[in-house]
């Protein structure tokens, strides 16, 4: 979940990575960058990575892919940069219970901190990844919402707009859950316009059924339809989603 879309003064190799990864065709986008270079074998990392979280396949290939950019890391930013996708697989892994890597994500997220300086474009993502370890993993909402809240910081310094699109969603989260509609609401739909504005479409069905969460009958139901609409273009991705938008069972009420 690193990048930030496209912008005026994107190349156009980077602008065809873009519109790839956005449509899910994270392979074809990788295929876009030969390992030539630390910067092109990290962004190729990165893809794989983030395709094995949406859609639960790909392991292989992304470890591979992640061994490659480990070996060409030289400075300590590209080093950390490397353990930062390490510990994003690993939490992956855990996640969709492939196999329990907690352990290897933590170590891989504590040494990319350490890699990484505070001020660094790449520390908001780091802080963002070490949020989803606390929240999803450690049960620490808490402690999530410290690392959210300084990776929403940080992505707003460096104008990254793509994080920003997760951390207002993760922040809705977990304003959601403490109750707190109104902020959930507003946080779900920054992340819903950042996202269309971004052109970001695999990330648009699940801002759309995180909105509808918080919205009332019809709306709630308009934005969930339109959110499968959007999955059964895409293919079924992201996987995970699959089970909140299933259709409540005849005379059930949701939610």
């Amino acid at each position: 979940m690193s990048g930030t879309g496209t912008t005026a003064d994107d190349d156009p190799l980077q602008t065809a990575v873009w519109r790839l990864r956005s449509r899910a065709c994270w392979v074809d986008a990788a295929a876009l960058l030969p390992p030539a270079t630390p910067a092109a074998a990290l962004q190729r990392a990165a893809l794989l990575v983030e395709r094995c979280l949406y859609t639960e396949r790909g392991w292989e290939e992304a470890e591979d892919a992640l061994r490659t950019a480990e070996a060409l890391a030289h400075t300590d930013e590209e080093r950390g940069a490397a353990a930062c996708e390490r510990g994003q697989l690993a939490y992956a892994a855990t996640l969709h219970t492939v196999r329990d890597r907690a352990d290897e994500a933590r170590a891989a997220l504590g040494r990319a901190a350490a890699l990484i300086p505070p001020d660094a474009p790449g520390r908001p993502l780091l802080d963002f990844r070490r949020g989803l370890l606390a929240e999803n993993l450690a049960h620490s909402p808490q402690a999530a919402l410290a690392a959210y809240r300084r990776a929403h910081t940080g992505a707003t310094a460096h104008a990254n707009a793509l994080l920003l699109s997760f951390t207002w969603r993760h922040l809705a989260g977990l304003a959601l859950r403490e109750g707190e509609l109104a902020e959930a609401r507003h946080g779900f739909a920054e992340s819903l316009r950042i996202r269309e504005e971004l052109g970001y479409l695999v990330g648009t069905a699940p801002a759309l059924a995180s909105l509808a969460d918080t919205q009332p009958e019809p709306e709630a139901s308009r934005l969930r339809e339109e959110a499968r609409r959007l999955f059964r273009l895409l293919g079924g991705v992201p996987t995970w989603l699959a089970t909140q938008l299933s259709p409540p069972a005849p005379g059930t009420a949701r939610a």
